[in-house]
């Protein structure tokens, strides 16, 4: 099965994102061959940037994103909201791309579901 998630909002001051992350994670879990794709975009794009710091006993986007952002999963940024944002390729996490609304609409057309935080 493949389940595209798309996420909106920045990474911390709301638990979307986070919940999003967890429902990701538990799906992998029931089925190890559930192909995941997390698309970043508006204030989410943050979600995928490296070197983030948290308190100890929070929970932390970026290592949360990190096993989706492997040959088995992708983990996509819209290139468009990194730019407003300033975000470079340099600034993401391992494995995260810069993607597009192209590329989007073909994950959104060849996904079984589609799920929107």
């Amino acid at each position: 099965m493949k389940i595209l998630f798309i996420l909106n909002d920045p990474p911390y001051g709301t638990e979307r994102c986070y919940n999003a992350l967890r429902l990701a994670n538990a799906l992998l879990k029931r089925d190890s061959a559930t192909e995941v794709t997390v698309f970043l975009m508006a204030d989410a794009v943050s979600c995928g940037r490296k070197g983030q710091k948290t308190p100890d006993g929070y929970y932390n986007v970026e290592r949360m994103l990190k096993r989706f952002a492997t040959e088995a999963h992708k983990l996509l940024l819209c290139g468009t909201c990194m730019d407003a944002r300033g975000l470079g390729d340099a600034d993401l996490i391992d494995g995260a791309r810069p993607s597009s609304m192209d590329e989007l609409a073909a994950a959104t057309s060849e996904a079984d579901k589609v799920l929107v935080f």
